[in-house]
């Protein structure tokens, strides 16, 4: 077996550049030595501060994209038990930032696509989208790449991102969606005064609750086919008042909505600015949507992918929705899309790591996909 036919080497590779978004640290570079090794024309795409790369070998269909990233989040201020830039492997076990999420899935695919192009020429094509801006805010990464695919006749007829998705079991679990997010600040103004005589006054914390309270007096749904209920978290409610006697001019909250296909962020925004009017005549209300939701429905293209991974696997993995937000949400707008990936258990956390036999073996899943889709 070659060096690029077994995941770890590369994986190493990758985790010892500490690409903390926005750095890239070496990684494209990395990457493009071994892709360019396998027959792979490779384009670096540079946005902003944001290195990425879209590789294909092939010019016919099928053509399979996978997608992933190579940044990483900080390894924080604990002590790991090797260092988070090492890439060291202890008792079997690969360690390292970026291990399980995900240059860990990157090594493994690129050991996949090593052994199938191997076996000679391939039928259809086989590329990737590796981003350094997942992490991040996600502007200058994959949503500018797929923008650049579609302009130069790249979009594939499936995508399969690299993310980790399994909690349990390697090959337990396949998302096939993401609820959307949205974020919203309030802020609701009233009139200053004292305590002692509110009726010159107009409390605006009074109007914050009692929106607050109808917001969250109800569940948004009860779930859908496919993705369990809409949810509605407060994050954050401040007055920043430190007097006692003073009513202020302003109370503000935060809140984060998790939600399904039966909402989109126009008709949540709708909502929740009809809603804080009913008790507040005066208010600000500021949204942000990170994503919408998105399904790609079950059919053909995920029964290869779930028959592929139960094969190789000896699991029958289970199609899921939950979770947060991935790179996925903006694929869903030009090709189907899943995830599937490592355990996710220890992703972000310290002491990432994953085992060197489940890191192989997800290579292994890599490669019987491919084979399926190829066929």
């Amino acid at each position: 077996m070659s060096d690029l036919q077994d995941p770890l080497p590369l994986a190493q590779a990758l985790i010892r550049c500490a690409s903390i978004t926005p750095a890239d640290a070496g990684e494209m570079d990395v990457l493009t030595g071994a892709l360019e090794t396998l027959g792979f024309a490779v384009t670096r795409l540079r946005y902003g501060e944001i290195e990425n790369i879209f590789a294909r070998i092939g010019t016919e269909g099928p053509h399979i994209c996978f997608a992933g990233h190579t940044d990483v989040v900080p390894p924080g201020d604990a002590n790991w038990a090797a260092a988070p830039f090492s890439g060291e492997v202890r008792d079997n076990v690969l360690y390292g930032r970026g291990a399980c999420d995900m240059k860990g899935g990157i090594a493994a695919f690129v050991a996949a696509a090593a052994r199938h192009l191997a076996d000679g020429a391939p039928k259809g094509s086989i590329s990737l989208l590796i981003t350094g801006d997942e992490e991040g805010p996600a502007t200058d990464g994959t949503v500018k790449v797929l923008d650049w695919m579609a302009k130069n006749g790249q979009v594939p007829d499936f995508c399969l991102v690299g993310e980790p998705t399994c909690p349990v079991r390697l090959g337990d679990t396949i998302k096939i969606g993401r609820r959307g997010s949205l974020n919203a600040r309030i802020a609701i103004h009233g009139t200053q005064g004292h305590v002692a005589y509110p009726h010159r006054a107009d409390n605006p914390v009074h109007r914050l609750v009692r929106a607050l309270a109808a917001l969250t007096a109800a569940p948004l749904d009860a779930g859908s086919t496919w993705f369990e209920p809409s949810s509605l978290q407060l994050t954050s409610v401040d007055v920043g008042n430190p007097a006692t006697n003073v009513i202020p001019a302003a109370a503000r909250a935060a809140l984060n909505i998790r939600f399904n296909d039966r909402h989109t962020g126009a008709s949540l925004t709708a909502w929740l600015r009809a809603t804080i009017a009913q008790h507040a005549e005066r208010f600000d209300l500021d949204v942000s949507i990170s994503g919408e939701s998105f399904l790609t429905q079950p059919g053909p293209m995920v029964d290869t992918l779930k028959n592929a991974i139960a094969r190789e696997s000896g699991v029958e993995p289970k199609l899921d929705t939950g979770g947060g937000t991935s790179d996925a949400r903006f694929i869903a707008n030009f090709c189907p899309v899943a995830e599937f990936g490592l355990i996710g258990a220890t992703m972000h956390q310290v002491d990432e790591r994953v085992p060197v036999d489940e890191l192989r073996a997800l290579a292994g899943i890599y490669r019987a996909v491919l084979a399926d889709f190829l066929a």
